[in-house]
This record gives structure tokens, sequence and C-alpha cells, in this order.
């Protein structure tokens, strides 16, 4: 089993993929089609502005998705991309100002644009497994230097 890293691992090389999604893209499917052209094997969300036309996230304590309707600002989008998948953290406001979030889920609707940054790192690979002291496929980090 590779080494694990720690939260001080020695980063590689990061470059960075700017996208612009259009109206009606699915925003997870989108950012998830994006890494997965991409030669790295690991990824963050650097920064997203932009709205939905409604919304599905799965708040904390909740196995089920919230449905939010309308229209929303993107006020908060976070996450680590890898092989294993994204893991994606959105923060949205309404016409009222009122803030929910939670895990970003697939059918999140573009509304007018979505202004995204992901940041790719080379010589590391995220991956996730299963982690007993929370029940959750955690976050890991192993280098990536074809050795793997």
């Amino acid at each position: 089993m590779p080494d694990r890293l720690s939260a001080d691992w020695p980063g590689g090389a990061t470059r960075h993929l700017g996208l612009r999604l259009l109206p009606g893209e699915d925003l997870r499917g989108a950012l998830s089609a994006a890494f997965a052209k991409a030669p790295e094997a690991a990824g963050y969300l650097a920064t997203c502005v932009g709205s939905l036309d409604g919304a599905r996230i799965r708040p904390a304590g909740r196995d089920d998705a919230l449905e939010i309707s309308g229209n929303l600002e993107i006020v908060a989008l976070s996450g680590t991309f890898s092989a294993d998948g994204p893991h994606l953290h959105i923060a949205v406001a309404d016409s009222e100002g009122r803030v929910l979030g939670g895990h970003l889920l697939a059918g999140c609707a573009v509304r007018t644009t979505a202004e995204v940054v992901i940041g790719l790192v080379s010589g590391v690979r995220f991956l996730r497994e299963a982690d007993a002291r929370t029940g959750y496929a955690e976050l890991f980090m192993v280098r990536n230097d074809g050795q793997d």
C-alpha cells in the first residue's frame, strides 16, 4: 500500500483550468468531465461564481437530497477531484439572501453562467479509501511518480 502523505505533503506543480459553463449545463457533471479530461490525478476547486436554476444538495446529517427551486447565486463552492470522483460542497443564496449548503449533487443546472477555476496538481494522486474512524471513504494523498 502506498505511503499516505500528511497535510504538509510537498505539492507538485500546479496548473489551472478555467471554465465558463453555459445555461443548462449540469454543474457537477461539467466539473467532473473537465477533470476527467486532464492528465493530472489530483485537483481542487480554486474558485467558482455564477448562478443556478434550482439546486440539489445533501446537507449534513441527511441521506436524501434537498431540492431548492428558483434562481440561486453560488456564494461558495469548494472541494477536491480524484479518479474516485469529486467531493464538492456548495452554498447557494436565494432572492431573499437566505443561504443553504451541503454536498453538491447532480441536477444543478447553470442559470446564466458559472465561472470556474480548477487547480490541477502533478506529482500526487488523490484517492478515496474507507476510513474506519469516520465510516466514509476519505481523501488520501499519495506520490504519483509512476511507482505507485
